[in-house]
């Protein structure tokens, strides 16, 4: 496809919600090999065979037995699914490796693929993409997450309903130019909402962060396992989760309390684990790499109480997890997003100096918590996925 052909594309024939992610996979870069890929998009025309824009099984039965489960990026399209929004749905990265990007099947219903990159940087840009949208058509519902794709791929999916969230602490981290064009904007909170506002006057806002609103209680849950631990932190080891409030706490508490600490990725953890034992602290690490959601709901069971330490961060899907699986959270009281999930049922708010005093509280004070039915009452999937198909009809 020409670079500047901006031109509105047909949707697709199916009713169909495509997410795109931030996520870049591939290496090393290989930004100039173009097989398999021409400007009539002859090439997708081949791998389409094989790798179909489509369900592979009969939709209803498929969509009756659908769970909504999985992450942040799963959970939304599993929901638009089942709400009957859409068909089937797909999940898209980017890739910068050689060669044609991967795809593969997570069910009948949803699958990935990865589009080459024209060059590094955001928000990102690929002929790629857009020689697959020429060819198949594209999404109904388009949800752009992170650092966003450029204007060319937004204008190409003029006929689509385009959703943004940021998924952290900025409202908008794309340029206004691209910010413009989408329909919905997602925040976490009312001073993002205030944010994109005041960029774009009269643009449609949500306050609905995708990670805690689009909760799964499948396999979030309480399994009635022993508690051998006091706390338990989920968090990326990364120094933007503010590790640090958590362990000033623990010096300062009893020597007897029981941490777990579970890392999903980042360069911290080898840090923290030599401050743990330089300090006598109790605590247990597993990660980073992370582990499986099933391992991560089983390893929450296993403490009392789950803690948010961060402050520049959007609303942590770990906020709704914590307490499906039954634990009263304490966050941090200048958390930018997602402060609205802590209810008296559901955690506390402390300060960073005051978490010591505010994990003993919590801790003797279990019983006042009922986190698991507070999320099903507010924040499960099927709550907000009936909000989204109300907002989608309201601002069509």
């Amino acid at each position: 496809m020409p670079v500047g052909r901006l031109m509105a594309m047909p949707l697709t024939r199916s009713p169909s919600v495509v997410v795109i992610s931030d996520f870049v996979e591939g290496w090393p870069p290989a930004f100039g090999d173009d097989t398999g890929f021409d400007s009539a998009g002859s090439g997708w025309c081949k791998r389409l065979v094989d790798q179909p824009f489509a369900p592979v099984d009969d939709i209803d039965p498929a969509r009756g037995a659908l769970d909504v489960v999985g992450g942040y990026l799963e959970r939304l399209p599993l929901a638009c699914i089942k709400e009957g929004l859409c068909d089937h749905a797909e999940i898209w990265h980017h890739w910068r490796g050689e060669g044609p990007g991967p795809f593969r099947r997570d069910g009948p219903l949803l699958a990935r693929r990865s589009f080459r990159l024209d060059h590094e940087g955001a928000p990102f840009s690929s002929r790629d993409m857009l020689e697959f949208l020429e060819t198949v058509g594209v999404p109904h519902i388009l949800c752009v997450y992170g650092l966003g794709v450029d204007t060319e791929i937004l204008s190409a999916c003029a006929n689509s309903f385009k959703i943004y969230n940021s998924i952290d602490a900025p409202a908008l981290r794309v340029p206004a130019e691209v910010s413009g064009l989408f329909d919905l904007v997602l925040t976490g909170a009312d001073w993002q909402t205030a944010e994109v506002q005041a960029r774009h006057p009269g643009m449609a806002c949500a306050v609905m962060p995708i990670g805690p609103e689009f909760a799964d209680p499948l396999t979030f849950r309480p399994l009635g396992l022993a508690k051998d631990y006091d706390i338990v932190y989920v968090a990326a080891a990364q120094p933007y989760k503010r590790h640090d409030i958590l362990f000033d706490a623990l010096e300062r508490l009893p020597p007897s309390l029981r941490t777990l600490c579970v890392f999903g990725y980042g360069e911290m953890a080898d840090d923290l684990r030599r401050r743990a034992a330089d300090s006598g602290l109790d605590v247990d690490f597993v990660g980073p790499p992370g582990v499986p959601f099933e391992e991560v709901n089983r390893l929450m069971n296993r403490a009392r109480i789950g803690v948010v330490c961060g402050v520049d961060d959007g609303a942590p899907a770990i906020l709704t997890e914590y307490m499906l699986a039954g634990l009263p959270v304490l966050a941090n009281a200048r958390l930018s997003c997602g402060r609205q999930f802590i209810l008296p049922e559901t955690g506390r708010l402390a300060e960073a100096a005051d978490f010591a005093g505010a994990i003993t509280a919590m801790l003797d004070d279990l019983p006042a918590f009922s986190p698991r039915q507070a999320v099903l009452d507010r924040w499960a999937w099927p709550h907000t996925i009936t909000r989204l198909r109300g907002l989608i009809a309201k601002t069509r």
